[in-house]
């Protein structure tokens, strides 16, 4: 990281939540959270039956208020956490906010319960002639759950234990990882640094990197795979007492998603393996003067390939000059991340590996979090965290409860993001050879956010069917992960023993569990956008934006219909599938 090209990476600034751990802004926002939280359980708790449509409305906005208090708060400590999770300090801090916030939870708890409670009949009657109509959207998320919904005591049981059990569980996930040490060269490094070395041009480096990563997972592999095993029983104890048809079920329902939309995604993804990855790596293998791959070169750049190091202003005027390409008000969003100390790009001990878009609350604005080394798969991740922000900015005036948009359309302006900047690098290339790199990169971009996330949401399946039966060994996690990259990857791609233990570091298995085809469906979703956008005259934009703005006051259906999508229709998927076909096509013929 001594490079000139990554000095001055950008660092965020959070004094926009808070001053400090132990400023009195933070200190009086927990009080007063605290306070609200019991004035409004005494208020309403037992009585929301007797309220009209008008008082709903008053007592959901009130709730809305607290939760901006509760939010702010915890976005503040996690964002403190997650850039630097080594730091014990920081650690007693993020859990203490946890602890602290999850009391205030429980005083609020009974709400939810209770607004289940209310009759259908009477809930409708009370839109009428009141202001209640502007919460339909939650009301409805909220009273999806309600075949699943227990007893008031066991839901306060459930929300007050979480922080010492799941909670726990998923801070010793975060912290083990984030303070495992692999050495290459001699040279000690940080998880995000090591997996950043499997797409070196330097094929060596990438053997050691994988070797390395396979021994030091291999180390821990007890740890995580306990922490899955217990993660995995859990839910499926607490699944079992809510009466969950399948282990996937409930995150379909807070992605206000139809199973049978994300089984239709699941199966057209798995039937096209072998048109889509098998085929491509096998092309891929060809070009590397090999029958077969191994694993570590799977993401290896092409012979010829740009391996320079790509500086920080650089990638931020591509971005933004795709997007501007698109929309100028779309571009002129994205320039604040950069004007203002909203974005954390470095690379550095105990800091979160990967990259995401925290929204934190309407009030005050998101925080980009990356782990930039100057290749372009991170200006990608760059354009592709920048869509969230963007989006999380327009989505913020429909307010704390409405703003949050589902997994499944989560992910569409990001992506979208990332399409517009592939394409306009690839208008500007006209070389014949650098195209080729260009589009396989993209391919193989796309692959890893299409076939290998559904063939996670598959590792996921079968794991947790299998825990339903018996806690599960190193070996047998690792046999299922074996046989579900086999199946995704192909015959062309060489898998060593040591390949078993890489399932240890997905955080989304700990973190959400199922959350991983949310990436296939937003991939999926815009092939078929962009393909639109290709053809319209006039227009598309504005829908774009609407469609963003709105947050989550839509269902899929509603929000894709003004494009004639349906995301339901299994011809939709294909539509997206060929998209990629269409390029592995282009690579052939080229």
């Amino acid at each position: 990281m001594t490079d000139a090209a990554l000095a001055n990476l950008p660092e965020w600034d959070l004094s926009d939540l808070y001053p400090s751990r132990t400023s009195p802004e933070l200190r009086e926002d927990l009080e007063t959270a605290a306070q609200d939280a019991k004035a409004f359980a005494a208020h309403y708790k037992g009585k929301l039956t007797e309220l009209d449509g008008q008082g709903l409305y008053l007592a959901i906005a009130k709730f809305e208020e607290i939760g901006e208090i509760e939010g702010r708060i915890m976005s503040y400590a996690y964002l403190v956490y997650a850039g630097n999770m080594s730091d014990p300090d920081i650690g007693k801090f993020f859990q203490t906010m946890q602890e602290k916030i999850s009391a205030i939870g429980t005083d609020l708890l009974f709400f939810t319960l209770e607004l289940n409670a209310i009759e259908d009949d009477r809930l409708e009657a009370m839109y009428e002639g009141s202001s209640l109509k502007k919460y339909k959207p939650w009301l409805d998320n909220v009273r999806a759950l309600k075949p699943y919904q227990l007893s008031d005591e066991i839901e306060k049981l459930l929300h007050e234990k979480d922080i010492a059990g799941r909670s726990a569980w998923v801070r010793l996930f975060d912290e083990t990882m984030a303070g495992l040490k692999f050495e290459v060269d001699g040279e000690e490094m940080a998880s995000q640094q090591v997996l950043h070395l499997l797409s070196s041009p330097n094929a060596e480096l990438r053997k050691k990197a994988a070797k390395n990563l396979g021994k030091v997972f291999g180390q821990n592999v007890r740890l995580f795979s306990l922490i899955t095993n217990t993660l995995a029983k859990d839910k499926a104890i607490e699944d079992d007492w809510r009466g969950a048809p399948e282990p996937a079920a409930m995150r379909h329902l807070s992605n206000q998603v139809e199973a049978e939309v994300v089984d239709a995604l699941s199966e057209a993804v798995q039937s096209a393996y072998p048109r889509l990855s098998h085929r491509y790596y096998a092309i891929k293998a060809k070009w590397m003067g090999k029958d077969k791959i191994d694993y570590w070169d799977r993401n290896a750049p092409l012979p010829d390939s740009d391996d320079r190091i790509i500086p920080w202003s650089e990638a931020r005027d591509t971005v933004l000059e795709a997007y501007g390409r698109f929309s100028p008000d779309l571009s002129a969003l994205g320039q604040q991340f950069f004007e203002k100390p909203w974005i954390d790009a470095g690379v550095r001990p105990g800091k979160s590996p990967g990259a995401f878009a925290h929204p934190t609350v309407p009030s005050v604005h998101p925080y980009l979090l990356l782990n930039y080394q100057g290749n372009i798969r991170d200006v990608m991740t760059l354009a592709h965290e920048l869509g969230h922000g963007v989006h999380q900015l327009l989505a913020a005036p429909q307010g704390g409860l409405l703003a949050d948009t589902p997994l499944t359309l989560a992910e569409t302006a990001s992506v979208f993001g990332e399409q517009l900047t592939f394409r306009a690098l690839l208008e500007k290339e006209s070389d014949p050879a650098k195209r080729k790199i260009m589009l396989a990169g993209k391919v193989e971009d796309m692959l890893n956010t299409v076939v290998r996330q559904i063939a996670f949401y598959e590792f996921e399946k079968r794991l947790h069917d299998a825990r339903r039966k018996e806690e599960l060994s190193p070996d047998q996690i690792g046999e299922i992960w074996m046989d579900v990259q086999r199946e995704s990857l192909g015959p062309a791609i060489r898998l060593h023993d040591e390949y078993q233990y890489f399932w240890c570091y997905i955080p989304h298995f700990i973190h959400s569990p199922f959350y991983v085809y949310a990436y296939a469906f937003g991939d999926c979703l815009v092939n078929a956008l962009y393909a639109i956008y290709q053809e319209a005259d006039s227009g598309f934009q504005d829908k774009y934006f609407d469609m963003l703005k709105a947050g989550g006051t839509l269902r899929h259906k509603e929000l894709l219909a003004p494009f004639k999508l349906d995301a339901s229709d299994p011809a939709f998927w294909s539509r997206g599938l060929d998209v990629i076909e269409g390029f592995i096509d282009e690579l052939e013929a080229l």
